[in-house]
């Protein structure tokens, strides 16, 4: 799950982190209200989205007036705003943030992430802050700084130390930098994230550290623990099909193809969109309907892939062993009838009661395509789809 930026700097504000001053708007009354609350010569009209790369897009202007916080507001609220992130599609602009201007005399980069190598979280920083991080990762490797954290320790001083002298903290702020550092770990840790970014962290002219932009991603194993940060979700940044699938407990991801994917286990989804690639077609979506899937869940299923308009064809791949083949049979059947289904079908079905579900799908009178294994399921729904 992921946040906007105004949410994760309440968020770091919570914990202590120091952040400037800002509002959120929905409108442009409440952003002319917003700066009016702030005073100073100087605002940032920010737009909301979860994605990076808002300033290169257009999203982030300056205002030095209250008539050009309306006018900058007017032209990024409802605007398509894309980034490298969004696609080329972009994301439609909804919400806003007005912030006090900043003194920025140097820009760094901070974050907390899970490393699965280590098994550790691996806090990062670099002195190129601004930059999009895989940028400095290809093109200047050595300017990242990594400290991996045992977590009965935390992040010490000494790793936190290491990180502000190797981004080049200057000696009079490097305190507060460590200051920043352990308590953007100790948030990290605490809300269940699994990415807590910022970039750019600033030093102002007074020497001052200050989190400019905020980008939290968090476990949603984990969220049954946090209504706080659930209450955070904007489903307006969420793709429509997998909000539709989470309500029936289906792992959903819309893909660019048009070969519609249902299976059972996520090796096993992802193992057959390589197979259905390794055969010259494309994967529609990643659809996973769990170990304990009904009629229900399957006719759901193949709902929410039918609403894409590009698929052409749908590749039923299921190993049964929690779950049975007949009741995936069951489904079939009856999801078919109850969308009728008018685009080819390729079911392969191995394990518990499987010759039993092969029976009920060639009793079932519809035009279903039988397959033994993944490597001729894929090249049948392949075929169908040419």
């Amino acid at each position: 799950m992921k946040i906007h930026e105004y949410q994760g700097k309440e968020i770091l504000r919570n914990f202590g982190v120091p952040v400037p001053r800002g509002y959120p708007a929905f409108t442009v009354q409440e952003a002319i209200e917003a700066a009016q609350k702030l005073g100073g010569p100087v605002w940032v009209v920010k737009a909301q989205i979860h994605a990076g790369g808002r300033g290169k897009g257009g999203g982030v202007k300056l205002a030095r007036s209250l008539d050009e916080v309306k006018s900058l507001s007017e032209q990024i609220l409802g605007m398509q705003l894309k980034t490298h992130q969004t696609g080329p599609e972009g994301q439609k602009v909804r919400r806003l943030m007005i912030e006090e201007g900043a003194d920025i005399k140097k820009e760094y980069y901070v974050a907390a992430v899970t490393d699965r190598g280590t098994q550790r979280v691996a806090m990062m920083a670099s002195s190129e802050g601004g930059m999009d991080i895989e940028e400095v990762a290809h093109a200047t490797p050595e300017k990242i700084i990594k400290v991996f954290v045992d977590p009965a320790a935390g992040l010490t001083d000494a790793q936190a130390t290491e990180l502000a002298k190797g981004i080049g903290v200057p000696d009079a702020s490097v305190a507060q930098a460590i200051d920043v550092f352990r308590k953007l770990y100790e948030c990290y840790m605490a809300t269940d994230a699994s990415l807590a970014e910022i970039n750019p962290l600033i030093l102002e002219g007074n020497g001052n550290i200050k989190a400019l932009d905020a980008k939290f991603n968090f476990d949603a194993n984990a969220l049954f623990r946090h209504p706080e940060i659930v209450a955070y979700r904007d489903l307006d940044e969420e793709d429509p099909a997998e909000i539709e699938a989470s309500k029936f407990d289906l792992a959903y991801i819309q893909l660019d193809g048009n070969i519609g994917c249902l299976v059972n286990g996520a090796g096993l989804a992802m193992a057959t969109m390589d197979t259905i690639k390794l055969f010259g077609g494309e994967p529609a979506n990643f659809l996973d309907v769990g170990g304990g899937a009904t009629a229900e869940k399957v006719t759901e299923a193949f709902k929410i892939m039918l609403k894409n308009p590009n698929v052409k064809a749908i590749l039923v791949n299921i190993f049964g062993g929690i779950m049975r083949c007949d009741v995936i049979a069951d489904g079939v059947i009856t999801a078919s009838r109850a969308v009728g289904l008018k685009v080819p079908l390729v079911v392969r079905m191995k394990g518990t009661n499987e010759d039993l579900g092969k029976k009920m799908l060639a009793e079932s009178g519809l035009p279903i395509i039988s397959a033994d294994t993944m490597a001729e399921a894929a090249q049948k729904v392949v075929a169908a789809v040419k």
